[in-house]
């Protein structure tokens, strides 16, 4: 097991919405109402940034490509199929770990909560491609930028999309609430993040339908 492939900045962490002394990582505006982050794809960092940045980045090649915008997209993935033998080959040792395309190492890569941060967990040769095979909605997955968010439950598996700071906020929760796990769960700040992560997931079903 490793360190992070993606290092959060100091306020991944932090709520979405920005406070009066917050600013663009990029050019310093001041950052005044809900905000976006892009990846550094240099330095793995997450970068939070104002409108018009954010909307810079979303240009294809925009500085030679060295950014990538995190998009704000939510899936809920009721039909995920997700076999026991194929967690439990993953080896996370936590119930819950999300999984992204690391482009810069060219391969997918697994990340669990931990104490320490996000720590990495290495899948096994071919485990990806079969998760594929079985679940097409991860093609759509855009790399370094979007995740595959699994959490085991007592009555299967909870699966979704989400954008990847969504994954580094649930590292930070984790670090910051971490008592160990008691019957499998981490306690009410991690159980109202994944609430608010159904409710994105089912709003998006809901506006897909439209």
């Amino acid at each position: 097991m490793s360190g992070p492939p993606l290092a959060p900045v100091k306020r991944l962490a932090a709520p979405r919405l920005a406070g009066a002394d917050e600013r663009c990582d990029l050019c310093c505006q001041e950052i005044i109402v809900t905000h976006q982050h892009v990846v550094n794809l240099e330095t793995r960092g997450l970068l939070c940034t104002c409108r018009a940045c954010y909307l810079f980045f979303t240009y294809e090649g925009a500085e030679q490509g060295r950014y990538r915008v995190v998009p704000e997209r939510y899936v809920a993935a009721p039909d995920f199929v997700l076999a026991d033998e194929q967690w439990d080959a993953f080896q996370v040792p936590v119930a819950m770990a999300f999984f992204f395309v690391n482009s810069s190492l060219n391969r997918t890569v697994a990340l669990y909560p931990s104490p320490a941060g996000a720590t990495e967990s290495l899948l096994p040769l071919g485990a990806w491609t079969r998760l594929i095979r079985t679940n097409p909605l991860l093609e759509t997955l855009r790399p370094d930028v979007e995740a595959l968010l699994v959490s085991k439950r007592p009555h299967g598996f909870e699966c979704y999309i989400v954008p990847i700071d969504a994954c580094y906020q649930l590292v930070g929760r984790a670090r910051r609430h971490w008592k160990g796990f008691v019957g499998g769960e981490m306690g009410i700040g991690i159980e109202a993040f994944f609430a608010t992560v159904r409710a994105r997931g089912a709003r998006s079903v809901v506006e897909a339908t439209r």
